[in-house]
Protein backbone atom coordinates (compact mmCIF):
# COMPACT_ATOMS: atom_id res chain seq x y z
CA UNK A 1 0.00 0.00 0.00
CA UNK A 2 0.99 3.33 -0.97
CA UNK A 3 1.11 4.49 3.15
CA UNK A 4 3.13 1.20 4.34
CA UNK A 5 6.72 0.95 4.33
CA UNK A 6 8.61 -1.92 5.99
CA UNK A 7 10.92 0.00 7.83
CA UNK A 8 8.41 2.46 9.59
CA UNK A 9 5.83 1.31 12.49
CA UNK A 10 2.79 1.00 10.51
CA UNK A 11 0.65 3.39 12.33
CA UNK A 12 -1.72 4.22 9.70
CA UNK A 13 -2.79 0.18 9.19
CA UNK A 14 -6.85 0.58 7.59
CA UNK A 15 -9.58 -0.02 9.95
CA UNK A 16 -11.72 -3.35 9.22
CA UNK A 17 -13.85 -4.33 7.03
CA UNK A 18 -11.42 -4.04 4.01
CA UNK A 19 -11.74 -1.58 1.35
CA UNK A 20 -11.36 -4.21 -0.94
CA UNK A 21 -14.19 -6.78 -2.38
CA UNK A 22 -12.80 -9.67 -0.39
CA UNK A 23 -15.97 -12.08 -0.71
CA UNK A 24 -15.78 -12.92 -4.54
CA UNK A 25 -17.20 -15.60 -6.29
CA UNK A 26 -14.05 -17.88 -6.08
CA UNK A 27 -13.76 -17.00 -2.07
CA UNK A 28 -17.40 -17.41 -1.47
CA UNK A 29 -17.04 -21.26 -3.31
CA UNK A 30 -13.85 -22.02 -1.04
CA UNK A 31 -15.88 -20.84 1.76
CA UNK A 32 -18.72 -23.58 1.39
CA UNK A 33 -16.33 -26.23 0.71
CA UNK A 34 -14.16 -25.29 4.18
CA UNK A 35 -17.47 -25.38 6.15
CA UNK A 36 -18.81 -28.27 4.44
CA UNK A 37 -15.56 -30.04 5.82
CA UNK A 38 -15.84 -27.89 9.25
CA UNK A 39 -19.33 -29.24 10.00
CA UNK A 40 -18.65 -32.91 8.90
CA UNK A 41 -15.77 -32.92 11.52
CA UNK A 42 -17.56 -31.64 14.10
CA UNK A 43 -20.46 -33.51 13.62
CA UNK A 44 -18.47 -36.46 14.18
CA UNK A 45 -16.36 -34.92 17.36
CA UNK A 46 -19.75 -34.46 18.84
CA UNK A 47 -21.33 -38.40 17.51
CA UNK A 48 -18.16 -40.07 19.56
CA UNK A 49 -18.77 -41.89 22.84
CA UNK A 50 -15.65 -39.99 24.74
CA UNK A 51 -15.22 -36.64 23.25
CA UNK A 52 -12.68 -36.20 25.66
CA UNK A 53 -10.31 -38.23 23.86
CA UNK A 54 -9.72 -35.70 21.15
CA UNK A 55 -10.30 -32.66 23.59
CA UNK A 56 -7.32 -33.81 25.36
CA UNK A 57 -5.53 -34.99 22.41
CA UNK A 58 -5.88 -32.55 19.69
CA UNK A 59 -5.40 -29.32 21.42
CA UNK A 60 -1.71 -31.07 23.03
CA UNK A 61 -0.76 -31.49 18.69
CA UNK A 62 -1.74 -28.02 18.39
CA UNK A 63 0.27 -26.48 21.04
CA UNK A 64 3.32 -28.47 19.68
CA UNK A 65 2.37 -27.48 16.62
CA UNK A 66 2.02 -23.27 17.36
CA UNK A 67 4.87 -23.31 19.59
CA UNK A 68 7.42 -25.13 16.74
CA UNK A 69 6.42 -21.88 15.02
CA UNK A 70 7.93 -19.61 17.04
CA UNK A 71 10.75 -21.98 16.95
CA UNK A 72 10.24 -23.36 20.22
CA UNK A 73 11.37 -26.77 20.30
CA UNK A 74 9.06 -29.96 22.29
CA UNK A 75 8.20 -33.02 20.97
CA UNK A 76 5.12 -34.73 20.99
CA UNK A 77 6.03 -37.64 22.95
CA UNK A 78 7.33 -34.78 26.19
CA UNK A 79 3.94 -33.22 25.60
CA UNK A 80 1.91 -36.09 26.16
CA UNK A 81 4.04 -37.69 29.08
CA UNK A 82 4.07 -34.21 30.95
CA UNK A 83 0.42 -33.69 30.06
CA UNK A 84 -1.09 -34.19 33.19
CA UNK A 85 2.32 -33.09 35.52
CA UNK A 86 4.62 -30.52 34.34
CA UNK A 87 6.40 -30.71 37.41
CA UNK A 88 9.86 -32.50 35.00
CA UNK A 89 8.92 -30.96 31.95
CA UNK A 90 11.61 -28.90 29.87
CA UNK A 91 11.25 -25.28 29.83
CA UNK A 92 9.83 -25.67 26.19
CA UNK A 93 7.49 -28.29 26.90
CA UNK A 94 5.70 -26.04 29.61
CA UNK A 95 5.67 -23.36 27.42
CA UNK A 96 4.31 -25.60 25.02
CA UNK A 97 1.51 -27.12 27.34
CA UNK A 98 0.68 -23.25 28.25
CA UNK A 99 -0.51 -22.50 25.32
CA UNK A 100 -2.83 -25.74 25.51
CA UNK A 101 -4.25 -24.24 28.61
CA UNK A 102 -4.79 -20.96 26.86
CA UNK A 103 -7.03 -23.09 24.53
CA UNK A 104 -9.43 -23.81 27.05
CA UNK A 105 -9.23 -21.22 29.41
CA UNK A 106 -10.17 -19.17 26.21
CA UNK A 107 -12.63 -21.95 24.96
CA UNK A 108 -14.19 -21.63 28.25
CA UNK A 109 -14.08 -17.50 28.42
CA UNK A 110 -16.32 -17.58 25.09
CA UNK A 111 -18.97 -20.15 26.28
CA UNK A 112 -19.47 -17.69 29.27
CA UNK A 113 -19.31 -14.28 27.23
CA UNK A 114 -20.04 -15.92 23.70
CA UNK A 115 -17.95 -12.98 22.55
CA UNK A 116 -14.04 -12.18 21.92
CA UNK A 117 -12.62 -9.08 23.31
CA UNK A 118 -9.13 -7.31 23.53
CA UNK A 119 -9.24 -8.36 27.25
CA UNK A 120 -9.90 -12.02 25.80
CA UNK A 121 -6.55 -11.67 23.95
CA UNK A 122 -4.91 -9.79 27.08
CA UNK A 123 -5.63 -13.22 29.26
CA UNK A 124 -4.43 -15.62 26.70
CA UNK A 125 -1.44 -14.04 25.66
CA UNK A 126 -0.91 -13.90 29.65
CA UNK A 127 -1.58 -17.53 30.51
CA UNK A 128 1.03 -18.61 27.37
CA UNK A 129 3.60 -16.01 29.13
CA UNK A 130 3.02 -17.06 32.64
CA UNK A 131 2.90 -12.87 33.57
CA UNK A 132 0.14 -10.38 33.03
CA UNK A 133 0.69 -8.73 29.79
CA UNK A 134 -0.39 -5.72 28.57
CA UNK A 135 -0.33 -3.44 25.15
CA UNK A 136 3.07 -2.76 23.66
CA UNK A 137 4.01 0.99 25.14
CA UNK A 138 7.57 1.46 23.36
CA UNK A 139 9.38 1.22 20.17
CA UNK A 140 12.03 -1.35 18.40
CA UNK A 141 9.58 -4.09 17.86
CA UNK A 142 11.56 -5.99 14.86
CA UNK A 143 10.16 -8.31 12.00
CA UNK A 144 12.84 -9.39 9.15
CA UNK A 145 15.24 -11.43 8.14
CA UNK A 146 17.46 -12.31 11.08
CA UNK A 147 20.62 -12.90 9.13
CA UNK A 148 20.31 -9.47 7.28
CA UNK A 149 18.57 -7.47 9.35
CA UNK A 150 16.44 -6.25 6.59
CA UNK A 151 13.00 -5.33 7.61
CA UNK A 152 10.14 -6.98 6.59
CA UNK A 153 7.18 -5.18 8.93
CA UNK A 154 7.20 -3.08 11.69
CA UNK A 155 4.11 -2.84 13.04
CA UNK A 156 2.13 0.12 14.70
CA UNK A 157 3.62 2.08 18.09
CA UNK A 158 2.29 3.73 20.78
CA UNK A 159 -0.15 2.39 23.27
CA UNK A 160 -2.81 5.02 22.20
CA UNK A 161 -2.69 3.68 18.42
CA UNK A 162 -2.23 0.03 19.31
CA UNK A 163 -5.35 0.63 21.71
CA UNK A 164 -7.82 1.94 19.08
CA UNK A 165 -6.64 -0.86 16.36
CA UNK A 166 -7.28 -3.54 18.76
CA UNK A 167 -10.94 -2.07 19.76
CA UNK A 168 -11.62 -1.22 15.78
CA UNK A 169 -10.68 -5.88 15.70
CA UNK A 170 -12.32 -6.34 18.43
CA UNK A 171 -15.76 -4.91 17.05
CA UNK A 172 -15.29 -6.34 13.63
CA UNK A 173 -14.61 -9.92 15.27
CA UNK A 174 -18.15 -9.80 17.16
CA UNK A 175 -20.38 -7.36 14.58
CA UNK A 176 -19.40 -9.75 11.50
CA UNK A 177 -20.45 -7.28 9.30
CA UNK A 178 -22.06 -9.61 6.90
CA UNK A 179 -19.06 -12.00 6.43
CA UNK A 180 -19.33 -15.51 6.35
CA UNK A 181 -17.61 -16.58 9.82
CA UNK A 182 -14.80 -18.47 8.03
CA UNK A 183 -13.92 -15.59 6.02
CA UNK A 184 -14.62 -12.92 8.91
CA UNK A 185 -11.63 -15.42 11.44
CA UNK A 186 -8.96 -14.93 8.07
CA UNK A 187 -9.41 -11.29 7.92
CA UNK A 188 -9.74 -10.81 11.13
CA UNK A 189 -6.46 -13.01 11.86
CA UNK A 190 -4.14 -11.06 9.55
CA UNK A 191 -5.39 -7.99 11.57
CA UNK A 192 -4.68 -8.92 14.93
CA UNK A 193 -1.36 -10.06 13.27
CA UNK A 194 -0.67 -6.52 11.78
CA UNK A 195 -1.32 -4.82 15.12
CA UNK A 196 1.19 -7.15 16.99
CA UNK A 197 -0.14 -5.94 20.13
CA UNK A 198 2.26 -7.38 22.73
CA UNK A 199 5.74 -7.38 23.15
CA UNK A 200 5.51 -11.50 22.34
CA UNK A 201 3.32 -13.74 21.80
CA UNK A 202 1.35 -12.68 19.07
CA UNK A 203 1.54 -15.38 17.04
CA UNK A 204 -0.05 -17.83 19.49
CA UNK A 205 -2.79 -15.94 20.93
CA UNK A 206 -3.25 -14.72 16.99
CA UNK A 207 -3.74 -18.81 16.55
CA UNK A 208 -5.71 -19.66 19.74
CA UNK A 209 -8.31 -16.67 18.44
CA UNK A 210 -8.86 -18.21 15.29
CA UNK A 211 -10.22 -21.50 16.89
CA UNK A 212 -12.17 -19.37 19.70
CA UNK A 213 -13.48 -17.30 16.79
CA UNK A 214 -15.29 -20.05 15.29
CA UNK A 215 -16.21 -21.51 18.60
CA UNK A 216 -17.94 -18.26 18.79
CA UNK A 217 -19.61 -18.38 15.72
CA UNK A 218 -20.98 -22.05 16.44
CA UNK A 219 -18.89 -23.75 13.64
CA UNK A 220 -17.27 -25.72 16.51
CA UNK A 221 -18.41 -26.90 19.55
CA UNK A 222 -15.13 -28.09 20.51
CA UNK A 223 -11.50 -26.69 20.44
CA UNK A 224 -10.39 -28.90 18.16
CA UNK A 225 -9.42 -28.02 14.85
CA UNK A 226 -5.66 -28.56 14.07
CA UNK A 227 -5.01 -25.48 12.25
CA UNK A 228 -1.25 -25.35 12.89
CA UNK A 229 -0.45 -28.09 11.60
CA UNK A 230 -0.60 -26.33 8.14
CA UNK A 231 0.69 -23.08 8.84
CA UNK A 232 3.81 -25.15 9.83
CA UNK A 233 3.65 -27.58 6.99
CA UNK A 234 3.29 -24.13 4.57
CA UNK A 235 4.82 -21.86 6.49
CA UNK A 236 6.50 -19.90 4.24
CA UNK A 237 3.07 -19.41 2.06
CA UNK A 238 1.97 -17.80 5.42
CA UNK A 239 3.86 -14.88 6.08
CA UNK A 240 3.91 -14.26 2.19
CA UNK A 241 0.40 -13.96 2.22
CA UNK A 242 0.26 -12.23 4.91
CA UNK A 243 2.52 -9.48 3.90
CA UNK A 244 0.91 -10.23 0.26
CA UNK A 245 -2.22 -7.86 2.32
CA UNK A 246 -0.46 -5.04 3.89
CA UNK A 247 2.32 -4.49 0.59
CA UNK A 248 -0.15 -5.11 -2.05
CA UNK A 249 -3.73 -5.61 -0.54
CA UNK A 250 -4.07 -9.29 -1.35
CA UNK A 251 -6.92 -9.76 0.54
CA UNK A 252 -8.03 -13.07 -1.84
CA UNK A 253 -4.87 -14.79 -1.32
CA UNK A 254 -4.42 -14.48 1.68
CA UNK A 255 -8.27 -15.63 2.74
CA UNK A 256 -8.34 -18.18 0.16
CA UNK A 257 -4.79 -19.47 1.78
CA UNK A 258 -6.81 -19.28 5.01
CA UNK A 259 -10.32 -20.81 4.03
CA UNK A 260 -7.94 -23.69 2.34
CA UNK A 261 -5.73 -24.42 6.10
CA UNK A 262 -9.79 -25.06 7.17
CA UNK A 263 -10.97 -27.17 4.95
CA UNK A 264 -7.65 -29.09 4.98
CA UNK A 265 -7.20 -29.66 8.40
CA UNK A 266 -11.24 -30.32 9.21
CA UNK A 267 -11.29 -33.31 6.43
CA UNK A 268 -7.55 -34.51 8.19
CA UNK A 269 -9.33 -34.48 11.66
CA UNK A 270 -12.35 -36.02 10.35
CA UNK A 271 -10.08 -38.91 9.37
CA UNK A 272 -8.26 -38.91 12.33
CA UNK A 273 -12.09 -39.39 13.73
CA UNK A 274 -12.91 -42.78 11.98
CA UNK A 275 -9.01 -43.91 12.39
CA UNK A 276 -10.00 -43.52 16.34
CA UNK A 277 -13.01 -45.07 16.22
CA UNK A 278 -11.77 -48.44 14.84
CA UNK A 279 -8.74 -48.63 16.88
CA UNK A 280 -11.21 -47.68 19.82
CA UNK A 281 -13.28 -51.11 18.73
CA UNK A 282 -10.15 -53.05 18.16
CA UNK A 283 -8.64 -52.65 22.01
CA UNK A 284 -12.01 -53.01 23.27
CA UNK A 285 -12.31 -56.39 22.33
CA UNK A 286 -8.35 -56.82 23.40
CA UNK A 287 -9.25 -55.71 26.58
CA UNK A 288 -12.02 -57.71 26.64
CA UNK A 289 -9.38 -60.92 25.86
CA UNK A 290 -6.78 -60.09 28.36
CA UNK A 291 -9.16 -59.35 31.06
CA UNK A 292 -11.59 -62.19 31.06
CA UNK A 293 -12.67 -61.47 34.24
CA UNK A 294 -14.43 -58.39 33.55
CA UNK A 295 -15.06 -55.41 35.74
CA UNK A 296 -13.01 -53.41 33.73
CA UNK A 297 -15.48 -50.51 32.83
CA UNK A 298 -13.98 -46.96 31.98
CA UNK A 299 -10.32 -48.50 31.56
CA UNK A 300 -10.79 -48.23 27.58
CA UNK A 301 -11.92 -44.11 28.17
CA UNK A 302 -8.65 -44.16 30.09
CA UNK A 303 -5.94 -45.68 27.42
CA UNK A 304 -7.60 -42.86 24.81
CA UNK A 305 -8.02 -39.45 26.84
CA UNK A 306 -3.92 -39.84 26.90
CA UNK A 307 -1.64 -41.94 25.04
CA UNK A 308 0.76 -42.22 28.17
CA UNK A 309 -1.55 -44.03 31.19
CA UNK A 310 -0.32 -44.04 34.66
CA UNK A 311 -1.12 -46.60 36.91
CA UNK A 312 -2.62 -43.74 39.47
CA UNK A 313 -4.76 -42.72 36.24
CA UNK A 314 -6.64 -45.80 36.12
CA UNK A 315 -6.75 -45.69 39.98
CA UNK A 316 -8.65 -42.29 40.04
CA UNK A 317 -11.11 -43.46 37.02
CA UNK A 318 -12.16 -47.00 37.31
CA UNK A 319 -12.61 -46.39 41.12
CA UNK A 320 -9.92 -49.30 41.63
CA UNK A 321 -7.36 -50.32 43.93
CA UNK A 322 -3.39 -49.70 42.79
CA UNK A 323 -3.10 -53.92 42.69
CA UNK A 324 -5.92 -53.95 40.52
CA UNK A 325 -4.69 -51.16 38.16
CA UNK A 326 -1.37 -52.64 38.12
CA UNK A 327 -2.89 -56.10 37.10
CA UNK A 328 -4.87 -54.50 34.24
CA UNK A 329 -1.98 -52.88 32.47
CA UNK A 330 0.41 -55.54 33.32
CA UNK A 331 -1.98 -57.81 31.62
CA UNK A 332 -2.17 -55.60 28.82
CA UNK A 333 1.46 -55.22 28.47
CA UNK A 334 2.25 -59.00 28.27
CA UNK A 335 -0.83 -58.92 25.46
CA UNK A 336 1.51 -56.29 23.16
CA UNK A 337 -1.50 -54.09 23.65
CA UNK A 338 0.35 -51.32 25.17
CA UNK A 339 4.10 -50.47 26.08
CA UNK A 340 5.53 -49.26 29.08
CA UNK A 341 8.98 -47.58 30.18
CA UNK A 342 9.98 -46.10 33.63
CA UNK A 343 10.01 -42.69 34.35
CA UNK A 344 12.49 -42.35 38.04
CA UNK A 345 10.56 -44.42 40.10
CA UNK A 346 7.31 -44.08 37.73
CA UNK A 347 6.02 -46.83 35.33
CA UNK A 348 4.33 -45.69 32.14
CA UNK A 349 2.37 -47.47 29.97
CA UNK A 350 1.78 -46.22 26.35
CA UNK A 351 -0.96 -46.76 23.99
CA UNK A 352 1.22 -46.92 20.97
CA UNK A 353 -0.87 -47.14 18.02
CA UNK A 354 -3.02 -44.24 19.86
CA UNK A 355 -0.11 -42.36 19.35
CA UNK A 356 1.20 -43.14 16.37
CA UNK A 357 -2.23 -42.57 14.60
CA UNK A 358 -2.23 -39.01 16.43
CA UNK A 359 1.02 -37.79 15.23
CA UNK A 360 0.77 -39.74 11.81
CA UNK A 361 0.26 -36.77 9.76
CA UNK A 362 3.82 -35.02 10.26
CA UNK A 363 4.98 -31.85 10.20
CA UNK A 364 7.54 -29.68 8.50
CA UNK A 365 9.06 -26.92 9.89
CA UNK A 366 10.47 -23.97 7.37
CA UNK A 367 13.55 -21.98 7.76
CA UNK A 368 12.00 -18.80 9.40
CA UNK A 369 9.93 -17.36 12.16
CA UNK A 370 8.78 -13.61 11.38
CA UNK A 371 5.44 -13.03 13.04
Amino acid sequence: MSSWNAATPYNELPKLPPVANVETVETLKLAIEARASLAAMNEAARSMTNASVLINAIPLLEAQASSEVENIVTTTDELFMHANDESSASPATREALRYRTALFEGFQMVERRGIITTNTARDICSIIKLHTIDLRTGGGTYIGDPATRTPIYTPPEGYAVIDEKLSDWELFVNSGQGYDPLVRMAIAHYQFEAIHPFDDGNGRTGRVLNVLMLVAAGLLDFPVLYLSRFIIKNKNEYYRRLLGVTAEGAWTEWVGYMLEAVRETADSTLRKIEAIRELQNEMKHEIGDALASGGHVGLLDVLFEQPYCRIVNVMDACHVSRPTATRWLTALLDKGVLQDFRAGRERIFINTRFMELLVEDGQEAADETLF
